[in-house]
């Protein structure tokens, strides 16, 4: 039992982290154009991420639950997947690179399992869609943020660029919230289903039968299509990763923030609201089809989509590039790290 309440502590911890290293992904470009202060943009995200709590399914979190075969693996597995996260999360926060923490817990987890168990115990198909979402999240957000701001374009070419201006700073509280709630519903959720897997092994571990377990560690399961996914988490997880991801955003992430707002492309109020939408889009597309991708990813996408409509050499290509090369780097960085965690913890 121990071992279990550390878990759910570090994921919460975890969960507080992302929020506070996501942060600048939904407030960013609020906070360059000027819109919002830094203290009340968070306050504003921090808000928008608890409204997700109302209007989300658990399929993301029923897909990072099943990133490895729970039935292979202990706590101390989850335990070392959540401290690689950890401290993936922090050394790139430190170095103010935009990484992706959804990439970094499920990094980590898959890491410290193949250590454990090898590499059978990975459900490769899930891990498959993860990575190939690294490339297309930010693809499919500069696509539709792209065509966005043409089309916004057009609606507005006859009006005048003064009133336009301060419509589009007001536009952007909205697209702001709306991006804001598609990044509580889709990374609060990853650590729902961290926490899911860590109930579903504990029981297992200690031969629980099912009406033996109590109310708060309860996971429902129903057969959809052929597959059992979860339909149920305790109510205490499901407030508890929404409220910490929403304290995390209200710290904030300055150094993040200076990146995403300032250093990829110059970004206006209407260039703001595009990329938000975009962005928001996208990512409700992605929790509806249950994959978990990278807020980042996408946002950082948004960004670049929009500021091609000025021109190609808007965007700088330098910085982006560097962004794509930690992205790729997440999966296996973070891995390793959690192999490493997972065969020191074996020593105590």
């Amino acid at each position: 039992m121990t071992l279990l309440i550390c878990v759910i502590v570090l994921a919460f911890i975890f969960d507080f982290i992302n929020g506070f290293h996501d942060a600048a992904n939904s407030i960013a470009t609020v906070v360059s154009t000027k819109v919002l202060t830094p203290f009340l943009a968070v306050c504003w995200a921090a808000l928008f991420n608890f409204v997700a709590y109302w209007i989300s399914d658990f399929k993301v979190a029923d897909t990072v639950a099943k990133t490895v075969d729970s039935g292979s693996i202990t706590l101390l597995v989850i335990f070392s997947g959540l401290v690689a996260a950890i401290i993936w999360n922090l050394l790139t926060w430190w170095w103010g690179i935009p990484s992706s923490s959804s990439h970094t817990l499920m990094g980590g987890f898959a890491g410290a399992a193949i250590a454990h168990a090898g590499v059978n115990v990975v459900n490769l198909a899930i891990v498959g869609k993860t990575v190939a979402f690294i490339f297309l999240a930010p693809l499919i957000g500069m696509l539709v943020a792209y065509l966005i701001s043409i089309l916004l374009m057009w609606i507005c070419r006859n009006f005048a660029p003064g009133p336009l201006d301060r419509v589009f700073r007001s536009m952007q509280l909205v697209s702001s919230a709306l991006f804001s709630i598609g990044h509580g519903a889709n990374d609060a959720q990853k650590v729902m289903g961290i926490i899911s897997a860590a109930l579903i092994v504990y029981i297992g571990q200690n031969n629980i039968t099912p009406d033996q377990v109590p109310d708060w560690m309860t996971i429902e399961q129903t057969a959809k299509k052929g597959k059992m996914v979860i339909t149920h988490i305790p109510h205490w997880v499901v407030i508890g990763c929404y409220t910490a991801i929403g304290l995390g955003t209200m710290v904030g992430g300055w150094r993040i923030v200076k990146t995403m707002g300032t250093k990829i492309t110059k970004v206006t109020p209407f260039e703001g609201v595009s990329a938000e939408t975009a962005g928001a889009l996208t990512l409700k597309l992605t929790e509806w089809l249950g994959i978990p991708v990278s807020t980042t990813h996408t946002i950082t996408g948004s960004i670049i989509g929009v500021g091609m409509t000025k021109r190609i050499s808007a965007v700088r290509w330098g910085v982006t590039v560097n962004l794509l090369w930690a992205w790729i780097l997440t999966i296996p960085v973070s891995g390793a790290i959690g192999a490493m965690v997972y065969w020191v913890a074996l020593r105590f």
